[in-house]
């Protein structure tokens, strides 16, 4: 795996030598897009509408629409002397425990690695961030942007993740202000948790997997095989409920009976241990 980015780790007066990898990846597949009728790729030109023409790249500037239909030019040099100073440190500014962050303000997860001469220093820091169960607060500039991140310990070793500015955050309390919320009865209350107690499990990510693209493997597979593409029954139409006490009922007992077979499995699969 190529590093994204190489620097360190500023920790008051300590520097820790690290590289930065990317932790996720998509798993989209990817299509392009076909003429219909010779199934040729489509392709995207950028042309002036005012000038009738092509536009190649090097006439091509950014503008900022600051009135409708009036732009101000920036151009390379307006945005060389404003950028981040190309900084290879990963300055800590506070520590703070992770609960206190709402995840709406995560972005992106990279992975820290430790360079050799750094790596005393790497592991000091990640076993001191882990016995005050504290995470850091930092900034890094990539590909010429400042970001707001947070280190925090992960597995065997350290994480960063880029976060959103607080200007960033929509507002949500517009989408719900209009809406009152509706008279709640002790039985519905208790049938809701009771369905949560029964839903309630310890997180274990092996467990989801994305079924969508499953299905989209399956069916193009099934195209290059050269066989009929069935489709798949709709799903009937979901329909008013109600009865909202007849809901949670059903599903309850549909949530307990399933947790009740789940523990029967586990009572004779540790019985047929015990015995073999």
């Amino acid at each position: 795996m190529r590093s994204l980015w190489n620097g360190s780790i500023s920790f008051g007066l300590v520097n820790i030598p690290i590289k930065l990898y990317t932790a996720t990846s998509s798993e989209d597949i990817k299509f392009n897009y076909l003429h219909r009728v010779c199934h040729t790729p489509i392709k995207y030109k950028k042309t002036c509408p005012n000038c009738h023409t092509e536009v190649g790249e090097e006439e091509i500037v950014r503008g900022y629409e600051f009135q409708r239909g009036q732009y101000v030019i920036m151009e390379d040099s307006d945005f060389e002397t404003i950028a981040p100073e190309k900084s290879r440190s990963i300055d800590i500014l506070d520590f703070v425990r992770l609960k206190d962050i709402d995840p709406v303000y995560f972005n992106r997860t990279y992975y820290l690695q430790p360079v050799e001469t750094g790596v005393k220093a790497y592991h000091l820091l990640k076993k001191a961030m882990s016995e005050k169960e504290q995470i850091a607060i930092a900034k890094i500039v990539i590909r010429s942007k400042e970001n707001l991140a947070a280190i925090r310990v992960y597995g065997p070793g350290l994480a960063l993740e880029t976060m959103f500015y607080p200007a960033e955050i929509r507002a949500a309390d517009a989408l719900f202000q209009d809406e009152g919320e509706p008279s709640v009865n002790e039985r519905e209350l208790t049938m809701a948790m009771a369905l949560i107690d029964n839903l309630a499990t310890e997180f274990t990510p092996s467990q989801y997997s994305n079924e969508y693209q499953k299905l989209l493997v399956e069916s193009i597979e099934r195209k290059i095989a050269g066989e009929q593409v069935v489709p798949a029954a709709a799903p009937e139409a979901a329909g008013k409920v109600i009865d909202l006490m007849a809901a949670l009922e059903a599903s309850v007992k549909a949530t307990t009976d399933s947790s009740e077979k789940g523990a029967l499995k586990r009572r004779s699969r540790a019985k047929a241990e015990e015995i073999g």
